[in-house]
């Protein structure tokens, strides 16, 4: 026999059986490095994508262009890359075996099992001789109904898990929404704001959602076997929130009316968590209360129960989680390392975030406020540094996420498997919305100006009908759950809908405010008072905010509390506790009375901004200079000044 021929079967019978498991590692390092391309390929894509929107954004404020916003922009670029990946990409296509489960089995598609175990023949026969192959067990997450089995890999890798949305993305937005928060005319407006918010939402979701039941009647009888009325209902509560991004951006730059611009971006920050609680209201009615389907008053009742109980406790929490960072901040030292103070600062605040969600309640809701008391209190404890710091941060993971959304809504129209085109169901939505932003802002104005003085004036009006964008908070709520036919109808209709309100309303804001003859270029009078806005009708000016020039009375009610208990308690301001709390209650105040407070001057408090609360001035250095004026008293300063040059003359 040939050695060579016999030296192979050798090898054949022997080594090969043994080499089994080595192969077997290195087709499974070769899938994984093929794996880990295609995700930072696909991180890469959306890396370039904003990039390209931050450069194309400094190209248009270079320009002065102001047709087409940075959001519109994300969401146009989206696309383009979107269909460049569904209809160019070459990738491999996703590989798959068919399981059958058990006769027995008690999962199906509600429930699906946490492991997916796949048995292996036990042996394998080669030449001669058996190698042993023992089973193994892999673990494979739940992603949902398969709807394309041709899909290739970079187009399965570009779709996210739409927890990421709420776990990562949303939370830093929700946050820099409260941090940021317009104070001083948010409470001017509150009266106005909260109504907008909470009631007109959940009016805007009824309206919406009754509409769209009675559309979808209409509509052939294999989509409207698919709809209940709670589903049509979770798609008004769904789509009724706004994210008027692009026009308040426009009115940043255009200086609008401040009023103005706290009642559309008060109404934008409140109604987020409003729809998200109401949302989850709809659910829980579904899963727990309908059981026939019919219409149950005392389940009704029991799912506006749950709406006030879970954001009445949310908000709690996040108060609690805010208040808590600043009694920390007050009492340590923590403020000597700067870099120390902003990483508790930025912890404590998203675990306002999980703590609400862990349990069972709603995370927006407690972030949002969790960031309003951050900035109430807890940023007058902080070091300079750490002001600037989190301020920064926070604008800068606020402008990435919100352009990351838009960005993906563009890129998962092509992507995402489970859109679900029906013209029908689309015309029906993008009506019925505007409908519901018709009544959510008219009839509760005209509501408001019985007993609002100074009235919202009609072009206010239709400036805040006009700002009903939709954005990120509709899109994640509708690409939540995409199992049923229902569902995904809603996340194809919510995607359109976010995508022409943002490019086309965001870009058409300019004109509607010289088409309403807005005025523009105000701003603020000083740091304390605004311009007092003028209606079309007539050449009266109004004063700002709820019950004419002066605060709302809720607002003066919270600002007498704030002033004298929650400031002195929660931070270094004056008067302290000792001062303002009762007799009995002196012991305590001193406790929580600090020795800064005591020392302090009341002239050493100062505004940081326009907006901001007290803020404790930072120490001053000694003055290297000596004003002449404090050694010779009598010392005349006389000054002349020839052409723009200053000169003294002593």
């Amino acid at each position: 026999m040939n050695p060579a021929i016999g030296f192979a079967s050798f090898l054949l019978l022997y080594l090969v059986p043994k080499c089994q498991g080595s192969g077997t590692d290195i087709a499974l390092d070769a899938k994984a490095t093929l794996l880990h391309r295609i995700d930072s390929l696909n991180l890469l894509i959306y890396t370039c994508l904003l990039t390209l929107t931050v450069l194309t954004i400094w190209v248009f404020k270079h320009r002065r262009v102001s047709w087409l916003h940075e959001t519109g922009l994300a969401v146009i670029y989206g696309l383009i890359v979107g269909a460049i990946i569904r209809y160019a990409s070459s990738t491999n296509q996703v590989t798959y075996i068919d399981a059958h489960p058990d006769a027995d089995a008690k999962y199906n598609l509600s429930v699906p099992p946490d492991i997916v175990r796949f048995h292996f023949p036990d042996k394998i026969q080669i030449s001669s001789g058996e190698a042993p192959i023992p089973n193994k067990t892999y673990a494979y997450s739940f992603r949902g109904e398969i709807v394309n089995l041709e899909q290739n890999e970079i187009d399965l890798k570009a779709t996210f898990d739409p927890e990421i949305f709420f776990n990562i993305i949303l939370p830093p937005i929700i946050f820099h929404a409260g941090y940021c928060l317009k104070r001083k005319y948010f409470f001017r407006n509150l009266g106005a704001i909260l109504t907008f918010a909470m009631v007109g939402t959940a009016l805007s979701a009824l309206v919406i959602g009754s509409l769209m039941y009675g559309c979808v009647q209409l509509m052939p009888a294999s989509l409207a076997a698919s709809f209940t009325f709670l589903d049509t209902l979770y798609f008004g509560a769904l789509i009724s929130p706004t994210d008027p991004l692009t026009v308040l951006a426009i009115f940043s730059q255009l200086k609008v009316d401040v009023n103005l611009y706290a009642m559309i971006f008060g109404e934008s920050v409140l109604n987020d968590a409003v729809a998200l609680v109401l949302s989850g209201a709809i659910q829980n009615y579904e899963k727990r209360y309908s059981v026939d389907g019919g219409f149950e008053i005392t389940a009704f009742l029991a799912a506006i129960g749950d709406f006030i109980g879970i954001f009445s406790l949310s908000l709690l929490v996040g108060a609690l989680i805010g208040c808590l960072t600043a009694l920390m901040t007050k009492f340590t030292h923590v403020r000597d390392w700067p870099l120390l103070e902003s990483a508790l600062f930025v912890l404590t605040s998203y675990a306002a975030f999980l703590i609400a969600e862990v349990f069972e309640l709603t995370g927006v809701v407690a972030v949002l406020f969790c960031g309003i008391c951050q900035a109430h209190y807890t940023y007058n404890n902080l070091s300079a540094d750490s002001r600037n710091r989190t301020k920064q941060l926070f604008e800068l993971l606020n402008f990435l996420a919100e352009n990351f959304i838009f960005t993906y809504i563009g890129v998962s129209m092509f992507t995402f498997p489970k859109h679900h085109f029906d013209p029908w169901f689309i015309i029906a939505g993008f009506l019925t919305s505007m409908l519901g932003r018709a009544v959510n802002i008219y009839p509760l104005s005209f509501l408001l100006n019985l007993g609002r003085k100074p009235p919202i004036p009609m072009n206010f009006q239709h400036m805040l009908f006009f700002s009903g964008l939709r954005g990120a908070m509709s899109f994640a709520l509708a690409i939540r759950n995409t199992v049923s036919e229902a569902r995904q109808a809603m996340l194809t209709t919510t995607s359109l809908i976010v995508i022409a309100t943002v490019v086309l309303q965001g870009g058409a804001a300019t004109h509607a405010l010289a088409y309403l003859r807005i005025p523009t270029g105000q701003g603020q009078n000083d740091e304390n008072e605004a311009l007092p806005y003028r209606d079309v009708r007539s050449d009266t000016p109004h004063g700002s905010g709820d019950g004419g020039g002066e605060k709302a009375r809720l607002a003066r009610l919270w600002g007498a509390v704030d002033s004298k208990l929650l400031k002195p308690l929660l931070t270094h301001a004056r008067p302290p506790l000792t001062e303002t709390l009762p007799s009995f209650l002196r012991p305590l105040g001193r406790v929580l009375t600090t020795t800064r407070q005591y020392t302090q001057a009341e002239n050493s408090l100062r505004r940081t901004d326009s907006d901001s609360d007290l803020c404790i001035d930072e120490p001053q250095p000694v003055p290297t200079t000596i004003d002449p004026q404090q050694l010779w008293p009598g010392l005349v300063d006389t000054r002349i000044s020839v052409e723009g040059i200053t000169g003294s003359n002593i």
